[in-house]
């Protein structure tokens, strides 16, 4: 398993993955067109000291992570996805891809990250928690976080270790 930077040639990849398991696996009402920086993810994510990584297994898209640069020295974590057979201790892609983003929002100087998730993600609040992040209440995400629709849940973390 790598974790490189997205290129467009990964893209029909990351919506293979990101897709099924939004949709299928946790039955979240919600499509491609409504997401809309999955079809310019370049365009999206690669804003100020935004980036978006990808979970190689070979060739296949396994995995996915991206900071989006919210100014103020923060960023919002978006876009986490494993993939099924891919989750657990066991392959650590999870781990790999949060490490990979944590060291590259810290040389951004991105010093805290904040994120949202559905309620629906047990084992993602698990994962975050012992990753770190602390919960907190909407009403504390910074201005320019950009909550979405299906988030109901909210953490932050400090880039440096805690």
């Amino acid at each position: 398993m790598t974790i490189i930077p997205f290129s467009p040639a990964h893209q029909p990849g990351v919506v293979a993955l990101i897709l099924p398991i939004q949709q299928q696996e946790f039955g979240i009402d919600i499509n491609l067109e409504r997401q809309p920086d999955l079809l310019d993810i370049p365009g999206f994510y690669r804003q100020g000291a935004g980036n978006f990584w990808v979970a190689l297994d070979g060739e296949e898209v396994v995995g996915s992570i991206s900071v989006l640069d919210i100014g103020n020295g923060q960023g919002a974590l978006r876009k986490m996805f494993v993939h099924q057979d891919h989750r657990g201790s066991q392959g650590q892609v999870a781990k790999a891809l949060l490490d990979t983003l944590l060291h590259w929002c810290r040389d951004q100087g991105i010093t805290e990250i904040f994120l949202g998730t559905t309620d629906r993600f047990l084992a993602a609040h698990r994962f975050y928690e012992k990753q770190g992040f602390s919960q907190l209440p909407k009403a504390q995400l910074p201005a320019r976080f950009p909550v979405m629709a299906v988030d109901s849940r909210f953490y932050r973390r400090l880039t440096a270790a805690q």
